[in-house]
């Protein structure tokens, strides 16, 4: 039940972000409310398939595992995001990598997805003034946009369109997730590749981020939150056989994804 409410107010709270964005008003006209679902529903169905992709393949290993719970924020986005709640340990490094990796892979294909579309649905314009909101760009989203609007003359940048907003943020979010540092999707599959030696790449990605935030604060608060988790991860029931070739290919391509979406400044402003 608390699931649905949940994901009913997150529903409200990212239609509103997303209006807002557009530059409606629903508390003086609420019809206008309509301009902010194609951010909403967009984004809700990246973080929605992300966190079922953990689900589905926890209950495939017969591990217990709660429902997605969407987390509702008076933010920008409209959202924290989405969690699961393991309820029970899973069994072994190959469970462990394969719940990991599944929720960042399928909502990178979503998150990649709505931002081919949503970069065709966008409009190329006049650089905006100084002091508007810019967003950093990952080595992925600068050739998708390359590739979809063509190289832009001097002067002129691209608008994105909510959908492309929407995907964006998804590849931001799915690099954060793939850091392999603590309780994060990226923890979990260096859990499974390294066993109880993750413990120097947790340690490094953490330093990392935390020098990031040098760069961008947001990343103080991630760093913090890691740490308020916990460094170390927590192993399986059984910790003694290593995943096969095929795992350790998809973890690779995990780190590959991690390399090619993050951004090390995500939100900066036009000087």
């Amino acid at each position: 039940m608390i699931n649905a409410v949940l994901f009913l107010v997150t529903l409200g709270t990212t239609l509103l972000a997303g209006t807002l964005q557009r530059g409606g008003n629903p508390f003086q006209d609420f019809s206008q409310i309509r301009l902010g679902v194609p951010f909403a529903f967009t984004l809700l169905g990246i973080l929605g398939v992300h966190e079922l992709g953990h689900y589905f393949m926890a209950r495939r290993h017969r591990a217990s595992v709660s429902l997605p719970y969407f987390i509702p924020a008076p933010t920008l986005l409209g959202t924290f995001g989405a969690v699961i709640r393991m309820r029970s340990p899973l069994p072994d490094r190959k469970a462990l990598l394969d719940v990991g990796a599944a929720g960042p892979l399928v909502g990178f294909c979503f998150a990649l997805l709505a931002t081919i579309v949503g970069l065709d649905l966008s409009e190329v314009i006049g650089t905006p003034p100084q002091g508007a909101l810019a967003l950093g760009n990952s080595l992925l989203f600068a050739l998708i946009a390359r590739v979809v609007k063509g190289p832009l003359a001097e002067g002129y940048d691209i608008l994105l369109h909510p959908v492309a907003f929407a995907g964006w943020i998804g590849l931001l979010v799915t690099s954060i997730n793939l850091f392999p540092a603590g309780q994060l999707d990226g923890g979990h599959i260096t859990y499974s590749l390294f066993g109880r030696r993750h413990s120097l790449i947790a340690k490094g990605a953490f330093g990392a981020m935390f020098c990031l935030g040098f760069l961008w604060p947001g990343w103080f608060l991630w760093a913090g939150l890691i740490l308020i988790l916990g460094l170390k991860h927590p192993p399986p029931l059984e910790d003694i056989h290593e995943v096969d070739m095929k795992r350790k290919v998809v973890g690779l391509i995990a780190f590959l994804i991690l390399i090619l979406t993050f951004v090390p400044v995500p939100f900066g402003y036009l000087k």
